[in-house]
């Protein structure tokens, strides 16, 4: 087993991070469809926004205003969280911003993730866009997606306040995909061709796009599930509808579809912030090939 880590800066103060973290309405908003706190004592989070959350199972270890620490059971193992939280200065001196550094014991590392069943092994993305939704929250932003463990319909809609061709393009062209997204890609923009997380040259089995449509849509086979997305016009907006599909209904693909969710958080952003900069600082998880992500 390994320790996940991962940090991101939050364009909020530590005090507004903390109050997210720890009231239950906010938890209710951005992390769980269930929350009960009553600190120091109690930390808890469940429902269908949850890995095995048909009941809560968190024991709160600590916290301070700068730190949370609790004790999650997931497959019957008991992990770590501990989240901690640094002020970084604005341009001028004030707290403009909120480092947030979140580890994870008792997790597969890479590629057992990949392959290892369980509720441990959707970690590395689950908090990709739990974290995510609580950067858009504590920013004054409503957060725009959720996993439904309670449901094999992999799929979702986002209004993007822009263009249609420019999300077009930061959805097909490598290097913007790789600048918002945080992962390297290399694709062949045909049906038929390459579509390879990593680079061709690292990736020997890459997805393939089975059908494209400039301006409008692109669907990918990755082995046994297709992920498709298509853009609409609205109302001077883009509507984007993502659909996971072709899977083991009994066994749905939750690991790629919450990596999915938090990507289109970091998409809305990378259209919608003036300025913006990518909000991962770091991740970190043993095993994860050389390459592969650019936010490190």
């Amino acid at each position: 087993m390994a320790t996940l880590k991962k940090s991101l800066r939050i364009a909020a103060p530590p005090s507004a991070v903390h109050r997210a973290l720890t009231d239950p309405a906010a938890l209710q908003v951005w992390l769980a469809e269930h929350a009960e706190v009553d600190l120091p004592d109690r930390y808890l989070f469940w429902g269908r926004f949850t890995p095995d959350g048909e009941a809560p199972h968190q024991r709160l270890l600590h916290v301070d205003d700068s730190s949370l620490r609790f004790e999650w059971e997931l497959d019957g193992i008991p992990t770590t969280v501990d989240i901690g939280l640094t002020a970084e200065s604005g341009p001028d001196g004030d707290s403009g911003s909120t480092l947030l550094t979140l580890a994870q014991t008792e997790v597969p590392g890479w590629p057992e993730l990949l392959t290892e069943p369980g509720d441990r092994s959707l970690m590395h993305t689950y908090w990709a866009l739990v974290l995510a939704n609580l950067a858009d929250y504590a920013e004054g932003r409503e957060p725009i997606a959720r996993c439904d463990f309670t449901s094999a319909v992999l799929r979702g809609e986002i209004l993007i306040d822009a263009d249609r061709l420019a999300v077009y393009e930061s959805l097909t062209e490598p290097e913007q995909f790789s600048r918002w997204s945080g992962v390297k890609v290399e694709a062949e923009l045909h049906p038929g061709g390459r579509w390879a997380m990593g680079g061709f040259e690292a990736n020997p089995e890459p997805a393939h796009i089975i059908d494209i449509q400039p301006g409008r849509s692109m669907s990918v086979e990755w082995g046994d599930m297709v992920q498709s997305w298509e853009l609409a016009d609205s109302d001077g907006r883009t509507r984007l509808t993502f659909v996971h599909s072709g899977f083991d209904e009994t066994q749905p693909p939750y690991d790629g579809w919450l990596g999915a969710l938090a990507g289109l958080v970091e998409l809305r952003r990378y259209h919608e912030i003036k300025n913006w900069r990518p909000m991962w600082v770091e991740v970190q998880l043993d095993g994860i090939p050389d390459g592969l992500l650019t936010n490190n």
